[in-house]
C-alpha cells in the first residue's frame, strides 16, 4: 500500500507529488476542479479545444499555486486525437494519478427535433470520450496499483428530463460506464466515480437560460428563474462546490468509495 492511500500526506496536500488530467479544463467546472487539484498540490494538465482558454488558466493556476502545469488539445471524440494529447501529457508531467473525464457538450430538442447528428454528437463528446480517455490512463493506473477517475455526469444522468433526451441518455450511459469499470478495477487500487451536478453558475447554463427564454418566449430572467426553480436550496451550484467533492474523491480517506454517482444539486436529488 502506497504512503498515500495509508493517509501519511497531509490532507492539505494529499496530491502532492501526482499528475491530474482535466478535459475541458479551461473553463467553468473544469478550471475550478484544476484549481482546486492545484491547490492540493497536483501537477495539472488541462484538455480542450481552445488553445487560449486553456493556456490562460493553465498560466494562472501554475502561477497561483505554484505547481507545474501543461495545457494540451484534445477532441475528447476523436481516438487519435485522445491517444496523442495522453501521451503528450504523460511526457510532460508523467503518468497520471487522477483523470477527470469534463468535457462536455449539452443541447435540447424534443425527441422530434432531436436529429440524428444532435444525438450523435452528444453521444460522442459525453460518453465515448469519457470511455476514450479513462482507456487512455488506464495502463498507467493499473501498473501503479493506484488512481482515481472521476467523470462528471449530472442529475440528467439520474432522471428523466424533458427535451434533452440525448443529453440525457449520453449522462445515464456515463453513470452506467462509471459503475462498470469501478468494479472491473476494484481489486486494482483504483476508484471510478461520478459527479452529477445540477445546474450550475457556468455559461453553459447561461446558454440553457438562453435557450429556454428563445424557445419559450419568457424572458432571460424568468427563464433563469425557470431552472433554479426545481433546486431546493433557490440557486445554482457554484463550480467551487463540484471541485470540493473531487478533491476529496482523490484523497486517502476516499479510497473505499467507488462505483458511486453522487449528487451535487441542492436536494433536487437524492
Amino acid at each position: 500500500m502506497s504512503n498515500r492511500e495509508q493517509g501519511s500526506v497531509p490532507r492539505s496536500a494529499h496530491l502532492t507529488g501526482t499528475h491530474a488530467i482535466i478535459t475541458g479544463g479551461g473553463r467553468g467546472i473544469g478550471a475550478a476542479i484544476a484549481d482546486e487539484l492545484a491547490r492540493l498540490g497536483a501537477s495539472v494538465t488541462l484538455m480542450g479545444r481552445s488553445r487560449d482558454v486553456l493556456e490562460a488558466h493553465a498560466s494562472c493556476v501554475a502561477e497561483r499555486f505554484e505547481v507545474r502545469t501543461r495545457s494540451v488539445l484534445c477532441d475528447v471524440a476523436d481516438e487519435d486525437s485522445v491517444s496523442a494529447a495522453f501521451a503528450e501529457a504523460r511526457d510532460g508531467l508523467g503518468a497520471p494519478y487522477v483523470l477527470v473525464n469534463n468535457a462536455g457538450q449539452a443541447e435540447g430538442a424534443s425527441v422530434l427535433n432531436t436529429s440524428l447528428e444532435m444525438w450523435n454528437r452528444l453521444l460522442a463528446v459525453n460518453l465515448t470520450g469519457t470511455f476514450l480517455c479513462s482507456r487512455a490512463v488506464l495502463p498507467d493506473m493499473l501498473e501503479a496499483a493506484t488512481g482515481r477517475i472521476i467523470n462528471i455526469a449530472s442529475t440528467a444522468g439520474l432522471r428523466g428530463s424533458s427535451r434533452i433526451t440525448a443529453y440525457c441518455a449520453s449522462k445515464h450511459g456515463v453513470v452506467g460506464f462509471t459503475r462498470a469499470l469501478a468494479a472491473e478495477t476494484a481489486k486494482r487500487g483504483i476508484t471510478v466515480n461520478a459527479v452529477c451536478p445540477t445546474y450550475t453558475d457556468t455559461d453553459m447554463s447561461e446558454r440553457a437560460a438562453e435557450n429556454v427564454s428563445a424557445g419559450t418566449g419568457r424572458s432571460l430572467e424568468e427563464a433563469r428563474e425557470l431552472l433554479t426553480r426545481p433546486i431546493p436550496i433557490g440557486r445554482l451550484v457554484r463550480p467551487t462546490e463540484i471541485a470540493s467533492l473531487v478533491g476529496w474523491l482523490c484523497a486517502p480517506e476516499a479510497a473505499a468509495v467507488t462505483g458511486t454517482a453522487i449528487p451535487v444539486a441542492g436536494g433536487e436529488v437524492m
